[in-house]
């Protein structure tokens, strides 16, 4: 009977080790490896050839669906037909493994994106394939593996057309692809295979669950209790606010995170607008998942995804450096996002080191949480020190700090006593991004931009000066004149396009793209001939900077630095313009 007794509590402690669905005082940081059309940026050869960067600062690297879709190109993966056959628009199956391989030997995991709320036919609707893992199994399937509440059982463009004979949706529908009954048997046989396959033969060491909103979370459940990942965290993006966001994690058994969505939109009604609002973070407590010690293990933080980043009206179009701060001194587990990572390299760099050097967690206690009429303040309680973070204007005292990182509207504080040699000594990577043939030094105030495939036909610019002038009258969204816009060439199968400013006034400070649809970049800072894409700006075309007004050139004496500031003649070394003309002072 002591025997019996004893392996009980061996399998009880077994099954806690393994359903713990993110792990207890995590320190890791996680990086979110692509965005929407990201086929160029997070090819799995690509992304291989940053693992030693990465590793510096991430233990996590999420990455797309990455089965079959019929389709090696402008396929996300999110319209998911093949499980076992991962060949995908990011590369083969090979240099998948490889990436994984790498990552791992580095100390890097691979979170994968489970696409499992639906399924697409390989030539109808409902015509899912057979598949095959050699030596485990294979999956069948039939109409009575769909929702028989899909709208394949109504439209008549489907070969099934009422009959499919699935149980009713545990979840909400989606329109796009058949709606899998997980209450199947047989869908919950495929899925687990699915599951043990991804760790097994790919070696993914975790799940991203797309969708979770569209089942019920005991699903969930069951799935992680067969596959034990050591990380899970499912996309519960629903309407039912944090109540839902809670419940949800509860459905599961605790056994997956889920990504803060209440955070985000808090961060989206302050970060957008700042100045007095920044009080309003105060009331993170009660508008989060990372505001209850008993969920905050549970909490994936954001600032922006591969679909808020797409939408003007989710992603965030301001205060981005900051609000990356913000998530980094907080506790969860924060999941910077792809262009934010490149756009704001090494400030984000700082904020994970200095969060690494306190030894913030997912479980780290928040000290204080003051909200001020233009600002705000949070210290946060790490394993080797604090944290204290000062956005906009606050009368926090920093006594018992030293300044670790700082940018626009923040500054970010860790405890005196702690080494911050290698915050200081972080650098700039070497910008590889290579520019295309056709672009070329122009004369005058211009750039380059790379529309994304996925923007309408026009392209508007609105540029402005710091003291609030708008290159042009009128409204936004500014111009799409062919006076000044112009297509250029074809870049990785984009559009590129050329403004060139044909007036008389200064060069701008800050500078929009934008289709007049919605989407549009973040304010970013002008650089003459510069290349920008939706990441902001990626290299500068080499060429004098960008003219002073035609009133207020200078006389022949006056000297200018790059960025077009008139200076005495300079004693430092450098190069300047003077007289129209480079010169290098050695």
């Amino acid at each position: 009977m002591k025997r019996f007794y004893t392996l009980l509590l061996a399998l009880a402690a077994y099954t806690a080790l393994f359903a713990q669905g993110w792990p207890a005082n995590y320190s890791g940081v996680m990086l979110q490896g692509f965005y929407w059309d990201s086929y160029d940026d997070t090819r799995w050869s690509n992304l291989k050839s940053q693992a030693d960067t990465l590793a510096k600062y991430y233990q996590l690297v999420w990455v797309p669906q990455s089965g079959y879709c019929n389709t090696l190109s402008n396929q996300m993966g999110y319209a998911d037909i093949w499980w076992f056959d991962q060949k995908s628009a990011f590369g083969t199956a090979d240099e998948l493994k490889a990436m994984i391989q790498t990552f791992s030997s580095k100390g890097l995991k691979t979170i994968a994106d489970v696409v499992i709320n639906h399924k697409s036919g390989n030539t109808g609707w409902c015509d899912f394939p057979e598949e095959t893992w050699a030596g485990h199994g294979t999956m069948t399937w039939s109409y009575a593996d769909i929702c028989n509440t899909d709208e394949g059982n109504r439209d008549s463009r489907s070969e099934a057309k009422g009959k499919l004979t699935g149980a009713s949706d545990t979840g909400t529908d989606f329109d796009g692809s058949r709606d899998l009954d997980h209450t199947s048997l047989n869908v919950q046989k495929n899925i687990k295979l699915y599951l043990q396959f991804l760790q097994e033969e790919m070696r993914y060491a975790g799940f991203r669950y797309d969708m979770t909103g569209g089942y019920a979370p005991r699903f969930t459940k069951i799935y992680n209790e067969s596959a034990k990942p050591a990380y899970s965290v499912g996309e519960y993006w629903m309407s039912d606010g944090l109540p839902g966001l809670k419940s949800w994690i509860d459905g599961t058994g605790k056994t997956s995170a889920a990504f803060d969505f209440q955070l985000k939109w808090l961060i989206n009604n302050v970060f957008n607008t700042g100045g007095a609002q920044w009080r309003n973070l105060a009331n993170y407590t009660s508008s989060s998942l990372i505001g209850d010690a008993a969920y905050r293990r549970y909490a994936v933080t954001f600032v922006d995804n591969h679909d808020t980043g797409r939408n003007s009206d989710n992603m965030l179009k301001a205060n981005i450096e900051a609000a990356n701060a913000y998530i980094l001194t907080m506790p969860g587990t924060p999941c910077i996002f792809l262009t934010h990572w490149k756009g704001y390299r090494k400030a984000i760099k700082k904020q994970i080191l200095a969060r690494s050097l306190a030894g913030i967690t997912n479980q780290s206690e928040v000290l204080t949480s003051v909200g001020e009429n233009a600002g705000y303040s949070v210290s946060v309680k790490g394993t080797k020190g604090n944290l204290l973070l000062c956005l906009g204007t606050t009368t926090a005292s920093t006594s018992g700090y030293k300044l670790a990182v700082e940018g626009e509207n923040y500054k970010l504080y860790i405890s005196s006593d702690i080494d911050i040699s290698g915050i200081e000594a972080v650098g700039e990577e070497q910008n590889t991004f290579t520019l295309p043939s056709f672009v070329t030094t122009q004369e005058g105030t211009y750039a380059y931009f790379e529309k994304p495939a996925n923007w309408g036909n026009t392209l508007n610019v609105w540029a402005w000066h710091n003291d609030g002038s708008n290159m042009y009258s009128g409204d936004w969204p500014g111009t799409a004149s062919q006076a000044d816009v112009s297509e250029a060439g074809t870049h990785n199968g984009k559009k590129v396009y050329l403004w060139k400013y044909s007036g008389t006034l200064a060069a701008p400070d800050k500078i929009i793209f934008n289709d007049g649809t919605g989407n549009q970049t973040t304010d970013t800072d002008f650089q003459n001939g510069g290349y920008y894409t939706l990441d902001g700006l990626q290299t500068v075309v080499t060429g004098i900077e960008a003219p002073v007004k035609v009133a207020d050139r200078p006389a022949d004496d006056a000297w200018y630095t790059l960025s077009g500031v008139r200076i005495d003649k300079p004693a430092a070394k450098g190069i300047y313009i003077h007289n129209g003309k480079k010169v290098i002072i050695k």
